[in-house]
């Protein structure tokens, strides 16, 4: 015969089940826990810095050689989100984060993914950083300010759970 020893573990989990047993009307007890669903991603503290509403949609900010890439999902059931526009920023090799010609936006595809080239990102205050939102009228509006890990670094991530607005 084997014997298990008597773990806090095993008591918890012991009770869970006689307690199941005896109560079978508790669905808490009897079925797994469900899915909440995806979270809409939040506002980050200084996304919205230097903003200017209505960047147009552009091939590629400036000369290129950095990419800005990212995916949009609907929160709740996480489906990939087309056609959403995208606002990108930042303070580059050939302008400052309040410039015009420093901000772009582009449009996701059928996956819910975008990408858009842009010059190489430079630090300012420390922390190479770039700057993306969403700010349509279907969902609630997002700014984003994701930090790169080194200035070296020639792309920078960025994903989007929007809320309906």
């Amino acid at each position: 015969m084997t014997l298990y020893p008597i773990t806090r573990r095993t008591l918890v989990l012991a009770g869970a089940a006689a307690g199941a047993m005896a109560m079978p009307g508790l669905p808490g007890l009897t079925v797994p826990a469900r899915a909440q669903g995806l979270a809409p991603t939040q506002t980050m503290r200084g996304g919205a810095n230097n903003y200017l509403p209505g960047a147009p949609i552009v091939e590629r900010i400036g000369d290129g050689g950095f990419w800005m890439t990212g995916t949009v999902r609907r929160a709740g059931d996480g489906a990939p989100l087309e056609g959403i526009r995208i606002q990108i920023w930042a303070h580059t090799t050939e302008g400052r984060e309040n410039d015009p010609h420093s901000h772009g936006a582009t449009l996701t595809a059928a996956d819910g993914t975008f990408r858009l080239e842009m010059p190489q990102i430079v630090p300012v205050f420390g922390q190479p950083h770039g700057h993306l939102a969403y700010d349509d009228e279907a969902f609630e509006t997002v700014f984003l300010r994701p930090v790169m890990a080194s200035a070296s670094d020639t792309s920078l991530s960025a994903d989007f759970v929007l809320q309906p607005a």
